[in-house]
């Protein structure tokens, strides 16, 4: 199907038609725990935890292989993405390339050229409500190769779930390519939290292409990370609030460090009454180019907010910030509004911190950290300790 702005959602198939995953199937698998300690040393630096009571569910994909899986629970399936589309018919047939077009860019369409792709697939059952979240893993751990993924995410009526992606190259990698094509739909009455982690080589591109189609008073909140910054970065998500009364909100944190160009928007579509947005975009920028975006379409009466923000923290005049905000509408009954500033840590607020005892780069630190504004579940500690490196960058150590 091509990809318009007003997306429908068919009913998904009973759930009775799914199965475990045979004992062949598992064969070849790893478990987390059994993983190489180098490997989850660095995967735990997105947020995806082993060895621990509190996720639901396991996925890693290393290089172009899914190298382990772990379910324990019978409230959803998580599956390769190659082996769910060989035993459902109905999965190619209804979403598969539906939300994102085979041929929308060259990047989309060298992923479906791929006859075994890579990737998960998530579905929840209809009323169930995940306790724990679900995570997955993309990591490039070769130097210099190209990890293709395609992601797919079903969410049925008043069911909930919490994922958390980690896309990473390990620290020995600088080079590489990761295309990725994620399409998410959430049903009527359902809520999807999606928490993303970018951690990637100096030297490494990266271009996701992910589309969500959002029923009836379904909830779709998004947080992409990035503080360990790719060469490139070129994304701009689309999400279809096609049933009355859904609501998103998505929340990007980006890091441009120099030599890095990153490029991030996002595109809502309100198609339906009593719809509602809200795109957040906070970045910082010590010595890249940085390009941050979002547009909301109002098609019906709804409401919608955008708003872009900026902290330059390089002085050597190579780094810089462009905020574009951007809000179109159909309708008069539309109350939608935008709005995007840029600025520097000021140094009144750093002497006057210092004056209560802090260091330079503590007061720094704690003025990034309330710029961001950030409180990602389950990033705390790991989000503080990249923020006190980008004051190292932007030249305020100890």
């Amino acid at each position: 199907m091509n990809n318009k702005d007003n997306q429908t959602f068919d009913n998904m198939p009973n759930i009775s038609q799914l199965s475990k995953l045979s004992e062949t199937e598992y064969l070849n698998m790893t478990l987390p725990e059994d993983l190489p300690q180098d490997d989850i040393d660095m995967i735990a630096e997105t947020g995806i935890l082993f060895n621990q009571n509190n996720r639901s569910s396991t996925l890693v994909v290393r290089d172009q292989e899914p190298i382990c899986l772990e379910n324990d629970t019978d409230n959803f399936e998580m599956l390769p993405i190659a082996i769910a589309l060989e035993r459902y018919d109905w999965l190619r047939e209804k979403y598969y390339f539906n939300a994102v077009p085979s041929d929308y860019d060259e990047v989309v369409k060298e992923c479906a050229s791929h006859k075994n792709p890579v990737g998960y697939f998530i579905r929840v059952k209809k009323g169930a409500k995940v306790d724990m979240p679900c995570q997955a893993a993309m990591y490039i751990a070769s130097e210099d190769i190209t990890q293709t993924v395609h992601n797919i995410v079903l969410l049925e009526e008043d069911s909930e779930l919490s994922l958390i992606t980690g896309c990473l190259t390990h620290n020995s990698v600088s080079k590489g390519l990761h295309h990725a094509v994620e399409e998410i739909y959430i049903g009527k009455n359902a809520k999807l939290t999606s928490t993303m982690v970018h951690s990637w080589g100096s030297e490494v591109s990266v271009y996701p292409r992910t589309a969500t189609i959002v029923e009836e008073n379904g909830v779709f909140e998004s947080n992409y990370v990035s503080l360990r910054p790719a060469k490139h970065i070129q994304s701009n998500p689309k999400t279809y609030l096609n049933g009355k009364g859904a609501t998103t909100r998505n929340l990007s944190i980006i890091l441009a460090a120099k030599g890095s160009v990153i490029d991030t928007a996002g595109v809502v579509y309100l198609n339906a009454e009593d719809t509602s947005a809200e795109h957040v975009q906070r970045g910082v920028c010590t010595g890249g180019k940085m390009i941050q975006g979002g547009l909301l379409v109002g098609k019906e009466r709804c409401r919608a907010h955008v708003d872009c923000a900026g902290m330059l923290l390089d002085e050597s005049g190579e780094g810089y910030i462009e905020s574009i905000p951007g809000i179109k509408t159909y309708n008069s009954d539309a109350r939608m509004s935008h709005e995007a500033s840029i600025g520097k840590v000021a140094p009144e607020q750093v002497e006057y911190l210092m004056a209560r005892g802090l260091e330079e780069a503590e007061a720094v630190a704690l003025l990034i950290r309330g710029f961001l504004g950030a409180d990602v579940a389950g990033l705390g500690e790991d989000l503080d300790a990249q923020i006190a490196e980008i004051v190292k960058l932007a030249g305020h150590n100890d």
